[in-house]
């Protein structure tokens, strides 16, 4: 169903975020967000304890993608109302790691800003490999774009990276934090080698590549950290690999993947956006009789 937003939203008229969430190989990016997420202790707690994505990961990659695409891509009406809904859940989010002893809650801005700086990150990471070139002010400007939708669930604005360098600052501050725990490693094992469940089987074999593209991306003292070191011809075969399936992200079952994976709602708000405006036809008439 066509979606018409009501005003520019939060980031419009022409952010750069647009260009990058809607690139194909951002799904690629969410993959890679994933396992950085999964070795912050309490972010991954917090995932473990209540969620129930080990039996249906599909859910939770679409909840997660809609609330990005309703934040950076939805009118303003939109992404207050996703950013309560989120709110809402996270109060209900608390608990004691089992890794550190420490308790943890969702409403912790610390924790808050670890998953939206992996995401965020990670969308530009994959566009830097399978998109067009972006100058430093853009990607500066993009970072600055997330430090809004980073602050929507409560974590002060400016807390939140807002250029390259601050984001790179972030990542080294938080860098000795990370671990990976058995929870950890099953959802790390999701992305780099995810069993043939009924709910992907279908979409099996660009998940499997995806999600190896997805480790090539990761940054080798993280991966070092989460255990999936490989070599750079692997990483290069990878990425290599997964260029032809978002060559050819608009076929049938590819544009299916999409749409199971990320949710028909994510795909029509990203389109809503990324689409040719139709010509007004009263401009149009206007410029033929001006002829």
């Amino acid at each position: 169903m066509s979606v018409q937003p009501k005003d520019d939203g939060l980031l419009g008229p022409d952010p750069v975020a647009w260009r990058v969430i809607g690139h194909p190989g951002a799904l690629i990016g969410g993959l890679r967000s994933l396992i950085l997420q999964s070795l912050h202790p309490h972010a991954m707690a917090g995932v473990d304890q209540h969620s129930d994505y080990a039996h249906r990961p599909l859910d939770r990659l679409q909840r997660t993608t809609y609330y990005v695409a309703a934040t950076a891509y939805g009118d303003r009406e939109t992404a207050a109302r996703a950013a309560e809904h989120v709110r809402l859940r996270h109060r209900k989010v608390k608990g004691v790691d089992p890794v550190t002893g420490q308790r943890y809650s969702a409403e912790d801005p610390e924790t808050q800003l670890w998953v939206h700086g992996t995401e965020w990150h990670s969308f530009l990471a994959a566009y830097r490999v399978f998109g067009p070139s972006l100058s430093p002010a853009e990607e500066d400007r993009y970072f600055a774009e997330g430090a809004i939708i980073g602050s929507l669930l409560g974590t002060p604005r400016e807390m939140v990276p807002a250029s390259a360098a601050e984001m790179s600052a972030f990542f080294d501050r938080v860098q000795p934090q990370l671990c990976v725990s058995e929870a950890a490693r099953a959802a790390i094992d999701f992305v780099a080698n995810p069993r043939p469940t009924r709910d992907i089987l279908p979409y099996y074999l660009p998940l499997r590549v995806y999600g190896s593209a997805a480790v090539a991306l990761v940054p080798g003292e993280i991966r070092q950290i989460a255990g999936l070191e490989r070599s750079r011809s692997a990483d290069a075969a990878a990425i290599a690999a997964a260029r032809p399936f978002l060559a050819a992200a608009q076929l049938p079952l590819l544009n299916r993947l999409a749409r199971a994976v990320v949710g028909r709602k994510t795909i029509d708000l990203i389109d809503s956006r990324l689409r040719p405006t139709p010509p007004d036809p009263a401009i149009e008439l206007g410029l033929r009789q001006a002829a």
